[in-house]
């Protein structure tokens, strides 16, 4: 075993994507990153990382704090816009240009030939994730890293990533007994329980065809005409047959789960969603539908790696390290929780 507890829980599960998602700014993710990558390099193993949005920038650009740079061993691929790489501070060889735009500019596959520092911007839609994916394996990348910005969470999904580590820590404010605490409903969304067979095949067949699929009492499909999950509220009330079973394969915000809600106090619903990465709502939201008997699964569930903790924060005083780690592990006991730089 290596001396990194998230590395070691990247080989138990063999995963190929990984994908390094934050809490909120400043919670430490470009750290995570950073570590596994140097990981990556010490055990010759050859990795091509890219971004959903833009990350590992010198400043936040929310709150203009400092901020570390993703460093990058010798060799890493990389799938980034080319305006980042006019202000890396890496040498680099173009590798492909691929036909995939952003607001910094077109993406680019390039090589590091050294060491260096960089912020990367990808592309940020699933669709043209997957597809430079394909490019940096079949360049030799043997593990991706994919590192997402403040408010997309989508690069965790299981249609992008095999392995999901979670960046936590005092830049969520309050006390560390209410970061945990919005830590733990945040992992227990996104390890929401799969649907099994089936219903799972049913489900994820209609999807292909239409954003919300939907069954009566009786387990017969209802025709809805909804062209995307977030405005599908109002058709869904106006339905008249009674609805049992809702397939929803795209995001889930607040407008649409009351509207769900609503239904649920008629008779208990089935709501079922692609992911965890999906659902934007809080975790007493689900407990109202647990309430009313409905239940709440996914088609694919996402494997968490673990939790990485900060207890720093650029506005104050945050934790004590060792103290704020040790309830972190006793909070979250089902799940590998780390300080990456203390285990150094």
């Amino acid at each position: 075993m290596s001396k990194s507890l998230l590395w070691d829980s990247i080989q138990k599960y063999q995963c190929t994507t990984i994908a390094v998602m934050g809490m909120a700014k400043n919670t430490g993710k470009t750290v995570v990153l950073n570590h596994l990558l140097q990981e990556s390099y010490q055990h010759s193993l050859p990795v091509g990382i890219t971004s959903i949005g833009r990350d590992g920038e010198s400043h936040d650009q929310v709150f203009r704090t400092p901020k570390p740079l993703v460093i990058v061993p010798k060799g890493t691929l990389i799938a980034t816009a080319q305006d980042t790489l006019n202000r890396s501070r890496i040498t680099w060889e173009k590798v492909e240009e691929t036909p995939f735009d952003s607001a910094m500019g077109r993406i680019w596959i390039v090589r590091a030939a050294e060491a260096g520092e960089l912020e990367i911007a990808g592309a940020t839609r699933s669709s043209e994730q997957l597809d430079n994916m394909v490019h940096l394996r079949k360049l030799g990348a043997q593990m991706i890293f994919l590192d997402g910005a403040l408010g997309r969470s989508h690069h965790a999904s299981p249609a992008l990533a095999n392995g999901v580590i979670l960046s936590t820590g005092a830049a969520l404010g309050g006390a560390m007994q209410d970061v945990l605490r919005k830590t733990q409903e945040r992992l227990e969304v996104l390890t929401l329980k799969q649907i099994e067979n089936p219903w799972r095949d049913r489900i994820r067949e209609a999807l292909k065809f239409q954003p919300v699929a939907i069954w009566d009492v009786e387990d017969k499909p209802i025709l809805i005409h909804a062209k995307a999950t977030l405005t599908a509220a109002k058709e869904l009330l106006s339905i008249e047959e009674p609805i049992q079973t809702i397939g929803l394969s795209g995001a889930v915000g607040q407008l649409l789960w009351d509207g769900i809600l609503a239904l649920a106090t008629k008779r208990a619903i089935r709501v079922v969603i692609a992911d965890g990465t999906r659902l934007f709502i809080e975790r007493r939201d689900i407990a109202r539908l647990e309430e009313w008997g409905g239940t709440l699964e996914v088609l694919d569930p996402i494997r968490i790696l673990g939790v990485s903790v900060n207890p720093t924060t650029p506005f104050g005083a945050g934790y004590d390290p060792q103290e704020f780690l040790d309830l972190a592990r006793e909070t979250l006991k089902f799940t590998p929780v780390v300080d990456v730089v203390l285990e150094k």
